[in-house]
């Protein structure tokens, strides 16, 4: 090899490495204090959705309206929640409750739970 090939591959070398370097240094190694895709905060939406569904809200745009309305909801904490949030929610019930298949199912169940509950 000569020196430029040399000269070339330490050069390729220190490029890779302070590039692999920028990526880590730069990649959130820490949860954001923000974060409203993680499991907790998943499930608080979620409590926030059944509460607002059981009281009655059965269309998505009023269901929206009422949960960022609801005490609970944090609007600090869930800043990018929006209707496409709202349908994430609404899918992940679905699949984790095949037998519902709408909004109306799932307040009929709750209300049929909460009945079943009282007595």
């Amino acid at each position: 090899m000569t020196n430029i090939e040399i000269g070339m591959m330490v050069a390729f070398i220190l490029a890779l490495g302070f590039s692999g370097w920028k990526l880590y240094a730069f990649m959130p190694n820490k949860p954001l204090a923000d974060d409203d895709t993680n499991k907790n905060a998943t499930q608080e939406l979620k409590e926030i959705m059944y509460e607002v569904i059981h009281s009655g809200a059965l269309q998505e745009e009023h269901l929206l309206e009422q949960m960022k309305a609801h005490p609970k909801f944090d609007a600090e904490h869930f800043w990018r929640f929006n209707h496409n949030r709202l349908k994430q929610l609404l899918q992940h019930h679905f699949i984790e409750h095949p037998h519902h298949n709408s909004i109306q199912d799932i307040h009929h169940h709750l209300k049929d739970k909460n009945q079943s509950s009282s007595k």
